[in-house]
């Protein structure tokens, strides 16, 4: 028996399964698997989840988000924020890209400081509040 040097979980096994299956690495259904470990409160699969399921049934997807984030996910709270903004609520944007940055995603830590209220994807044109992409964003 060869001694390993992290000790990985079940979870994060079936995790990692799950997105292989997804990405078509591998052979199987990816949704029931990840649906499973949302119910055990594993944040990243809560997270997928809520990417998947937003657009059927986005109340949901915002609990989970929010679920995802009580439990440590700074991508949870980072993608609550930009739902926030694409439905066009710039307070909640700003306060859950606040909670993002705090849970440590460097990226929302940038975007709080210089706090902008246009911002460059497609959604953000269907709100009316599209830019063009800077130089330094397309690295």
């Amino acid at each position: 028996m060869r001694p390993s040097l992290e000790k990985v979980t079940q979870h994060e096994r079936a995790y990692v399964r799950a997105v292989n299956i997804r990405d078509g690495r591998a052979n199987g259904f990816w949704l029931p698997i990840i649906r499973r470990l949302a119910l055990r409160r594993m944040p990243e699969a809560l997270t997928v989840l809520a990417d998947v399921e937003g657009d059927e049934r986005p109340m949901k997807a915002r609990l989970d988000y929010r679920r995802a984030w009580r439990l440590g996910s700074p991508v949870a709270a980072y993608n609550r924020a930009i739902d926030a903004f694409n439905r066009g609520q710039l307070a909640s944007y700003r306060h859950w890209l606040r909670r993002a940055a705090d849970a440590g995603d460097a990226e929302a830590k940038d975007e709080v400081r210089r706090f902008e209220t246009r911002l460059p994807h497609a959604d953000a044109r269907r709100i009316g509040r599209h830019r063009p992409y800077r130089r330094s964003e397309l690295r």
